[in-house]
């Protein structure tokens, strides 16, 4: 029997559990792939609920299981909307507090980037224009910014350096 203190094991979410969320979180790992290659997809990770009438509590955690980010409640996965916008504050807190570095940057001003809404679209926004190096912008929707990465084109000549 485990000890008081002892902190219950998290298990992996089953795909179609949430299903909004698995969506979200899919738009958001394309994002995690294309800026910070090296870490492994999010997932959804839940803790066995502390009561009896308690639904489990589930985090967005990193590829390796950490996470750090508030409950994500159940009844927010019914409206897609709000379960992306939800699911992609928990990503960004996880990924920016384990990582211990904003995310995702934008790479026109090299800043942290927060989720807004533009047009009925939820997308990454850079507050570029409040520390004056350039006009605040939406970047890119979630999970769209690998539209902005440049693909080396092969028939294209390369210029001699020398």
């Amino acid at each position: 029997m485990p000890a008081h203190f002892d902190r219950p094991e998290p298990r992996r979410v089953l795909p179609g559990e949430y299903p909004l969320w698995d969506e979200a979180l899919a738009l958001l790992n394309r994002d995690l792939a294309v800026t910070l290659p090296a870490q492994g997809p999010l997932q959804l990770l839940a803790l066995p609920p502390s009561g009896p009438d308690e639904p489990a509590s589930v985090h967005v955690a990193l590829a390796n299981g950490e996470w750090h980010s508030n409950d994500l409640y159940p009844e927010s996965a019914d409206d897609p909307a709000h379960a992306l916008a939800i699911i992609a504050d928990a990503a960004q807190e996880t990924v920016t507090e384990r990582l211990r570095q904003a995310w995702p940057l934008c790479a026109e001003h090299d800043l942290g980037m927060h989720p807004r809404d533009a047009d009925g679209q939820l997308s990454w926004w850079c507050a570029g224009e409040r520390l004056r190096r350039g006009p605040a912008h939406i970047r890119a929707a979630l999970g769209a910014l690998d539209t902005l990465v440049r693909t080396r084109r092969p028939n294209r000549k390369q210029r001699k350096r020398g």
